[in-house]
């Protein structure tokens, strides 16, 4: 079965289906063996029943101590409940609509029970479990079973089936990396490791798969970096430049000073925009260090020589607040008319775009500021000498590709949040060179931030209402869009519904989250960002969203399945402006050491030593929960987590291409057309 083939040619995907998985951007056989599971359900050993707890699938193992109970609930309906009992305790059980288990439960019988467990009335109760012969269960233990992410109306029965379908059905696939790199780095062979990702036989199988996936992921993405690096250097400068007495006299009327951290990072790009060769520069700094002047800064100097500048952001209300700033700061230096920066988005009417389009060719508009709609084929600039990029929309390989297709080699700056150790980001940002923003301006006051448990929800909402009497504004973090089989975390659609029915009706509350359509994501970050909504219930994509001073309180629900580094940044949402700011971190299943990691976020504020932490702590017993994301979202691989086999990808693609740097030869015509594959998918992740 070919991998780019069609979804439709699986048996039991229909139309409907097919629309189903297209909104996880998954349309062939290819893209759907791509989606790896998110979690896995584990089959572990059953705990006494003394020791079960509240919240979470856990097993036991005891005898049917009752006689059971069938009891109508109505017509079809009925609830059957038994007690388990063992050494160290009583358990009370119960089922829905299965009334001919009175048969199988005989008072005296030995079985393993496997379900959720909830606190009802003071008393613990397993609803719905699994059922078991104790030899039946031991045949399942350590099983793991996969839990893929949905979307309504997709089960994860379903996909589960098809993804066995395309491994029952496909051949072996050939395997591209040659062996000798496989055996330096312990690899397990491609087939074995995209079969044991999705149902491994065990633990063991499981963590070979995902070493080997995780490694080809990094190794790509690096293979693909050193050759735009090749291509860069290659490059002279183009469009050479000369300071400008425009940006000294901007720093002398901005309402601060910059930290030393700016001025010094300010210097390099102007020194890079002065030099012989093509700037190709990361700023990495925390959120609220100071990116976005210096980004403008370089705008400035780049309009004063004469050519344009392009900034590009990920979200189209970001791209909006950047371009009202910039006007702004234009303005008061008498400079708006003079460059007519304009605003470039995919929301824009034809004819609005149109418009556009030609001042940006004629060269009237030397600032650009937009989405990736700034790269569409459709763009011809005059004379684009900068282009600036949030990290999320970082300018990678093929985007290069493409402006340099249109006879463009322009100076790149890459604007990240994320903090990413040195050691690492050398290799993640191989064709970069990295300037730091180690500080953060004196006005910002600090975040206070509190690690707590479920049981703190009453408190943090009553302080949450008590800021929004002042007239401040809320963000509450969930891991999951909807509620999904076998995952226990809580869920975007169904805590915005339970926060209406604990806070006053004036109290507006709105849900956001990535499968919404871009229209209806830009209405609420525009409406959060006006202040007509008091309380935002969204995933990890207000990471990058939206610039609210107005908001003063983050709530983050199960912070132990995500990592530091990405708790930094979301919590970097709070804070930005003069009002004192909170973070509330809610322990969903509180573990001793997942508390001393989350300690660590409360009693520090660097994202930077946030970061070396989560380098340290991560370790692989840390195999579940949300992945970094932004950039650095690979499918399997974490940059923390994963640190080890990062490095190895690094010296293996090296050592490829230091030997063979247009993978012409014949052992290397595997990797040459998995990376040509890797280039492409690129584009078509992001709709070009």
């Amino acid at each position: 079965m070919k991998l780019e083939t069609s979804l439709r040619s699986l048996k039991g995907v229909g139309e409907k289906t097919e629309a189903l998985f297209s909104k996880l951007g998954i349309r062939t056989v290819g893209q759907l063996l791509r989606y790896y599971p998110r979690d896995y359900d584990i089959y572990r050993e059953p705990v006494p029943i003394g020791q079960v707890t509240a919240g979470g699938k856990q097993a036991v193992s005891g005898m049917v101590c009752s006689q059971v109970s069938v009891k109508s609930l109505g017509p079809k309906r009925s609830l059957v409940t038994a007690k388990l009992r063992d050494d160290s305790g009583t358990l009370l059980v119960n089922w829905f609509n299965m009334p001919y288990l009175r048969t199988t439960l005989k008072m005296g019988g030995v079985f393993v029970l496997r379900g959720l467990v909830a606190e009802k009335g003071g008393r613990l109760v397993m609803e719905q479990p699994e059922l078991f012969t104790p030899a039946a269960y031991q045949e399942k233990l350590h099983a793991m079973q996969p839990i893929y992410g949905l979307t309504a109306g997709l089960t994860n029965k379903l996909v589960t089936k098809l993804v066995a379908q395309i491994l029952d059905s496909a051949p072996e696939w050939p395997e591209y990396l040659p062996e000798d790199i496989r055996t330096e780095a312990h690899l397990a062979e491609y087939n074995f490791a995209v079969r044991q990702i999705h149902f491994p036989r065990d633990m063991e199988g499981f963590l070979a798969a995902r070493n080997r996936l995780a490694f080809d992921e990094f190794f790509f993405f690096i293979l693909a970096l050193r050759r735009m690096k090749e291509k860069t250097e290659e490059s002279p400068n183009e469009y050479p430049m000369e300071a400008v007495w425009k940006t000294e006299e901007i720093l002398a009327g901005l309402p601060y000073r910059l930290t030393r951290a700016q001025q010094k990072v300010w210097g390099e790009i102007e020194g890079d925009l002065k030099g012989k060769k093509l700037m190709a520069r990361l700023v990495q700094g925390d959120v609220g260090s100071g990116k976005t002047v210096l980004a403008f800064l370089a705008m400035v100097m780049t309009a004063e020589n004469g050519y344009q500048s392009a900034l590009m952001v990920p979200t189209e209300v970001l791209a909006n607040q950047h371009y009202q700033a910039l006007c702004e700061l234009l303005e008061q230096h008498g400079l708006l008319e003079s460059y007519r920066p304009v605003l470039l988005t995919g929301s824009l009417t034809q004819r609005e775009k149109r418009r556009i389009y030609d001042r940006v060719a004629l060269g009237t508009a030397k600032m650009i500021i937009g989405t990736h709609a700034l790269i569409q084929e459709a763009v011809e600039y005059d004379h684009l000498a900068l282009v600036i990029t949030d990290e999320q929309h970082r300018f990678g390989v093929r985007q290069r590709e493409l402006l340099a297709g249109k006879g463009l080699t322009p100076h790149v700056l890459v604007m990240s949040a994320t903090p990413i150790p040195r050691t690492l980001a050398i290799i993640l940002y191989g064709d970069l060179d990295i300037s730091v923003l180690d500080e953060l301006p004196a006005r910002r006051l600090p975040i206070k931030n509190c690690v707590v448990g479920t049981s703190y929800r009453p408190a943090a909402y009553r302080f949450m209402e008590k800021e929004i009497q002042k007239g401040r504004q809320v963000y509450v973090i969930c891991p999951m869009v909807e509620e999904s089989e076998g995952l226990e975390a809580e869920n975007v659609l169904d805590y915005t519904e339970k926060l209406r029915g604990i806070f006053p009706e004036g109290i507006h509350i709105r849900a956001l989250h990535g499968q919404m359509k871009p229209a209806v994501k830009n209405e609420i970050m525009e409406q959060f960002a006006a202040g007509e909504i008091q309380i935002l219930v969204s995933t990890t994509v207000v990471e990058v969203g939206v610039n609210v001073p107005n908001a003063t309180v983050m709530m983050i629900e199960n912070a132990e399945r995500f990592g530091l580094a990405q708790l930094h940044q979301l919590r970097g949402r709070v804070g930005r402006g003069d009002h004192q700011s909170y973070c509330i971190f809610v322990q969903g299943k509180e573990d001793q050491e997942k508390t001393k990691r989350l300690e660590i976020l409360n009693k520090s504020n660097d994202g930077f030593a946030i970061a070396a932490e989560d380098l340290r702590l991560r370790g692989p017993g840390d195999l579940f929960g949300v992945r970094q994301s932004g950039l650095l979202e690979f499918a399997v691989a974490d940059i923390y987590r994963d640190a080890d086999i990062l490095k190895e990808a690094s010296q293996a693609a090296g050592m490829v291409l230091d030997l063979d740097g247009e993978l012409s030869l014949p052992q290397h015509e595997g990797i040459r057309n998995q990376l040509q594959a890797y280039m492409m998918r690129e584009v078509d992740n992001l709709g070009l």
